[in-house]
């Protein structure tokens, strides 16, 4: 029995193997190969490649991977995307013809990955449904519809003052340390109830920034609908430079399909410093402050692929907030400008509101949207009613009695709203507002039922206030909830409730 299986061996190998070769050409067979002229600081010279294409992958032969960002006549500069170590002169470098592409899909949910799909949660190898390039074409105007449904971000000041849209691209700016990253992060949080999938980036940040953004999602958000991208500041320039266009590819897998994404990019001064620095080392012409020409395209290019679908695409939406650093206030700086003018609006953070304990530290009066106006939701806007106006008035009369002088009872008076009016909008981080909340307590100001209570009683009215909704207003929240309007009767009794929390508190022995 044995014997015979042994002598059958050698005839079925021989059959396997001759049906293996049938379909296999024999012969010299050519292969581009190049040749590392010099190597450095991310960036490697190569020649002898001359029918390679832009943001093609590069493959070296110690397996290290790059894609060439300058095509010279004799030259290409090529930014690798691992490890330089074991990269040196007159190693070979082999062209693959694919640009670079990165997984997308559900099976990313949950997940904390780096640019590349490679994870870095240790919780195994990400079984991506496709793979997309990082950089695709914007939709076309014809594709893209109206801005017309809400973000609700949480943040009473935002949503209240510069309500987004879903299909905007709003950026956040302000100096080091005054709360950018926590402002995005809690509109992340916010979408823990919401059908929004999020994308956070993190472009050349600490690793301890990084972990804390990722404990505040894990926290108090819905990890599992949420998909980190790091390109910290230890990795490859490669990495940081592509980072943003991956993210944006993964988060454009969901609006093809008709879902909602939201897209945080942490942030996109660095992301510009690393464009520089690369221009830099492959000797691209510098300009302004040293930045290559094409960094305000590189940015617009990104940033454009933020859209909200027609019906007949779907019908799907990809919301973008860039962050971006200025230095001592200045907003007329290169990077900030380039992206005040590619984005649909902008929220400035101030240093001097946030050392005051003003927190989120906006300026209402150099921030704006330019389009949430037209996707507010209704019921929010008619409880807000003046309050940008009022609030503004404030500011103004505020800076104009410290020179002393008595105001009249009409100017008292305004003055007391408009210090409960900042207070109410102070709020602190990782406690987003729910619509119901935002729209009570600006019904709330509105009515004057805050003027009576202390300056310090409103941050305990405002701390009240969700559970006592819960409480006595459940039919408020269902009518909400289903019908997204406030009806008259509704709002009486609505009214009748925050009364009685506010008379609640108004025993609180604070100053005004």
């Amino acid at each position: 029995m044995s014997c015979g299986r042994r002598c059958r061996m050698p005839r079925d190998w021989a059959s396997s193997a001759r049906g293996a070769l049938e379909g296999v050409t024999l012969g010299p067979r050519a292969e581009p190969r190049g040749r590392v002229e010099e190597i450095g600081d991310g960036v490697a010279m190569i020649s002898g490649l001359r029918d390679v294409r832009l943001d093609e992958v590069l493959r070296f032969a110690g397996g290290q991977t790059g894609f060439a960002r300058v095509l010279d006549p004799d030259r290409i500069g090529c930014v690798l995307l691992d490890c330089t170590a074991k990269v040196e002169a007159g190693d070979a470098v082999f062209g693959t013809g694919e640009v670079v592409n990165v997984p997308v899909g559900e099976s990313l949910l949950g997940r904390i990955v780096d640019p590349l799909g490679r994870p870095l949660d240790g919780k195994g190898p990400v079984l991506a449904q496709a793979h997309l390039p990082i950089d695709r074409p914007a939709p076309s105007i014809i594709e893209r519809d109206l801005v017309t449904e809400p973000v609700q971000t949480g943040v009473v000041v935002v949503d209240t003052l510069f309500a987004l849209g879903r299909g905007q691209r709003e950026l956040i700016v302000g100096d080091h340390s005054t709360g950018k990253t926590t402002l995005a992060v809690d509109t992340l949080i916010a979408q823990a109830a919401s059908d929004m999938i999020c994308i956070y980036v993190a472009v050349g940040q600490k690793n301890s920034s990084v972990r804390r953004a990722i404990d505040a999602l894990q926290r108090h958000g819905n990890f599992a609908r949420c998909i980190v991208v790091v390109a910290g500041a230890s990795e490859a320039p490669g990495l940081q430079w592509i980072a943003p266009y991956a993210g944006m590819s993964m988060a454009e897998y969901f609006r093809d399909k008709g879902q909602h994404a939201l897209i945080v990019f942490d942030d996109l001064s660095k992301h510009a410093a690393t464009h520089r620095e690369i221009a830099l080392l492959t000797r691209q012409s510098p300009g302004r402050e040293a930045y290559p020409g094409d960094v305000f395209y590189i940015h617009a290019r990104l940033l454009e692929r933020a859209s909200k679908l027609s019906k007949d695409r779907g019908g799907g939406s990809l919301t973008a907030l860039p962050i971006a650093e200025t230095v001592a206030g200045n907003l007329s700086a290169y990077i900030p400008t380039n992206l005040i003018s590619i984005t649909d609006g902008q929220i400035v953070l101030d240093a001097a509101l946030f050392h005051q304990g003003q927190k989120p530290a906006v300026d209402v009066g150099l921030s704006v949207s330019r389009v949430g106006g037209k996707t507010q939701a209704p019921v929010l806007r008619k409880a807000a009613g003046t309050l940008r106006l009022d609030y503004a008035q404030f500011l103004e009369l505020e800076v104009f009695t410290r020179f002393g002088g008595m105001p009249d009872g009409r100017v008292r008076d305004q003055l007391t709203r408009g210090a409960r009016i900042r207070e109410a909008l102070r709020q602190g981080q990782h406690v987003p507002f729910r619509l119901a909340d935002e729209v009570a307590l600006m019904l709330a100001l509105q009515a004057g039922l805050l003027d009576e209570l202390p300056v310090g009683a409103v941050t305990a009215f405002r701390a009240a206030l969700p559970e006592a909704l819960d409480r006595d207003a459940a039919d408020f929240l269902t009518g909400l909830t289903d019908t997204g309007t406030l009806e008259d009767k509704a709002r009486t009794d609505l009214l009748a409730v925050l009364a009685t929390l506010a008379k609640s508190l108004g025993d609180t022995k604070t100053p005004a």
